[in-house]
């Protein structure tokens, strides 16, 4: 949740024992930096990994989770308060998946050559022009993400914003992407592998259009 808008930010009731929740979870990663290359070490497999940048309070990457256990997930928080509500909704013995808190900037520094799929999901649009590059799908980004791929890139994007859905196919294509999926109207539409987010059971109630697209390139230069 990187944030659909500044007024969800302003919204988010600070949790007072949010520092005790973090340090006593068993699913949080304090030190994400330390395990660089090493993330299957962490789960003690070698399944695929993959990652969701901006989970919010949880529930796409929890439920993703509890589905697909041979998958493993990793859910990339930056607000403290955000992460301790995560922790609180995981079921114990949950054993694939991880809670990171940390800025997406700092993502290269986290995963080398070993995430299978990046989800993207009601990523702060950041409208103002001069503010695109700050975009989870800018080029800035995409040249981060090259790196933590293991072999094939792919990327799967929900919004229900349209000017960010135009900006990231622009985007995505350019930079070598394949659009392999699209729907401009997802909850109507013939796909239905879909576990929601907090933010799009919000808009799809107001009846808003999802977006979404699967977007994949080969990873070897």
């Amino acid at each position: 949740m990187l944030y659909n808008s500044f007024g969800d930010i302003m919204r988010l009731r600070n949790v007072k024992n949010k520092q005790q929740i973090m340090d006593s979870s068993s699913y949080l990663v304090a030190n994400p930096k330390d395990f660089y290359g090493k993330w299957k070490k962490v789960f003690g497999n070698s399944n695929p990994i993959h990652i969701e940048i901006g989970a919010g309070k949880g529930k796409f990457i929890i439920e993703k989770a509890m589905k697909y256990p041979d998958i493993n997930f990793i859910g990339i928080e930056r607000y403290d308060s955000v992460v301790a509500r995560c922790l609180q909704k995981i079921p114990q013995g949950l054993t694939n998946l991880k809670i990171i808190r940390m800025n997406a900037l700092e993502i290269e520094e986290v995963f080398h050559q070993e995430i299978d799929t990046i989800y993207l999901n009601f990523s702060d649009p950041w409208p103002k022009k001069r503010w695109y590059k700050r975009r989870l799908t800018s080029s800035i980004f995409l040249e981060k993400y090259d790196s933590l791929f293991q072999k094939e890139c792919k990327i799967i994007q929900k919004t229900d914003n349209s000017s960010l859905f135009e900006y990231s196919i622009c985007s995505l294509s350019e930079y070598g992407y394949i659009i392999k999926e699209l729907s401009l109207d997802l909850h109507h539409s013939e796909i239905t592998d879909n576990i929601t987010t907090e933010y799009e059971e919000r808009f799809a109630k107001k009846g808003n259009p999802i977006y979404y697209l699967v977007a994949m390139k080969n990873g070897k230069k």
